[in-house]
């Protein structure tokens, strides 16, 4: 039987998984997921040429989630599995295989990414149970950040906090790697040009991208900074945290306004999901993709400023690649900017292949 390749991407709420051939080729055998949703988990399955799949399961967590994964793929041969890490710390800026000192050095930074690395950890854990022989990667959404200007790297803080990781980390980092690995193919080029990668989706973040190399971010040491998002807050006065401090709220309750009860959801009183508020017609849906707008272009503007022009913004991401309406707006806000040839900036929207940047790592790593 064919060796596999699987790659797993665990989220807090979902876990998105893709099946490849362990060498050659990069269509997928099947792709799929495990969602949480109030009352039950549910299985995805779309299997190559076959029909696409929708069942409940027993999972109330990651483990029986990623043991009902393992069944769905049946007595198929995984000979590798690579993990998309959100954060990787001052230390993993690139792919890493899997061993028990990576595994501890992983476990050390979950209070740089205490909702997304613990489930990320609990994969490995579960996956390295499950197929003992297999190769196992970590690929870090903040490694293609890590060599940004020190200026766009660091806060004004003293020196010392930035030695003990204090600094801006940037996320969706495999994301951009996916959009300028497909502009490379089109023969789209890269050296000499200025671009914004906007990834909208319930996560947010914009990363100027100069000589195909990151320059600036949007989101900084947690993936909580910069654009309004499905449920996060995005930019916010440090001082309204200490205001919350001094009046009682606890951390973790801060934690959960910033994460879950912010951003459209918040703003808006209906949903972090961008069409439900489009097909809305309350002023408070309307306010919340206003302000959506407004601090996409804001944000942008800057970006823009960081690299002295902006000649393409990429759009991708679930409301990147599908709110045309949305997009036309932003664009709009930026026509103010010289782009190539005294024109305004050019727009470009594509996809995201995260699974096959993963899997590339995956390859690269034998």
């Amino acid at each position: 039987m064919t060796q596999a390749a699987l790659i797993l991407n665990a989220g807090s709420s979902s876990i998105k998984f893709a099946l490849f051939p362990a060498e050659g080729g990069d269509a997928p055998l099947l792709t799929g997921s495990v969602e949480w949703r109030t009352d039950r988990a549910v299985l995805h399955l779309a299997p190559a040429g076959a029909a696409r799949e929708i069942r409940a399961i027993d999972a109330p967590d990651h483990p029986a989630a990623l043991e009902a994964i393992a069944a769905a793929l049946g007595d198929r041969q995984i000979a590798m599995v690579g993990h998309r890490i959100v954060h990787g710390g001052p230390d993993f800026t690139a792919p890493a295989p899997i061993d028990d000192s990576v595994l501890s050095a992983l476990e050390a930074l979950v209070p740089l990414a205490p909702l997304h690395l613990p489930q990320a950890i609990g994969g490995i854990r579960a996956t390295r149970a499950l197929y003992p022989n297999a190769r196992q990667v970590a690929v870090f959404d903040t490694a293609f950040h890590a060599e940004k200007p020190w200026l766009h790297n660091a806060f004004a803080l003293p020196g010392e906090m930035y030695d003990a990781g204090i600094r801006r980390y940037g996320f969706h980092g495999i994301s951009c790697q996916s959009i300028l690995r497909t502009l490379g193919t089109e023969g789209f080029e890269l050296a000499g040009s200025k671009l914004i990668i906007a990834h909208l989706g319930n996560g947010c973040s914009m990363t100027a991208v100069r000589d195909g190399r990151c320059h600036a971010t949007s989101m900084g040491f947690s993936t909580l900074d910069g654009l309004v998002m499905g449920t996060r807050s995005g930019r916010i006065d440090p001082g309204v945290i200490l205001h919350w401090l001094r009046a009682g709220k606890t951390g973790a309750e801060i934690e959960r306004i910033l994460y879950y009860g912010a951003g459209l959801l918040g703003l808006s009183g209906i949903s972090n999901d961008m069409r439900e508020l489009e097909a809305s017609e309350t002023p408070e849906a309307r306010g919340a993709i206003d302000m959506f707008v407004a601090r996409a272009i804001e944000e942008a503007s800057r970006l823009a400023g960081t690299m002295g022009g902006l000649d393409h913004i990429v759009f991708c991401g679930g409301i990147g690649e599908n709110a045309a309406e949305l997009r036309d707006r932003i664009m709009e806000g930026l026509a103010f900017l010289p782009g190539p040839n005294g024109q305004r900036p050019g727009m470009l929207v594509r996809a995201t292949r995260e699974e096959h940047e993963i899997l590339c790592a995956l390859r690269g790593a034998a």
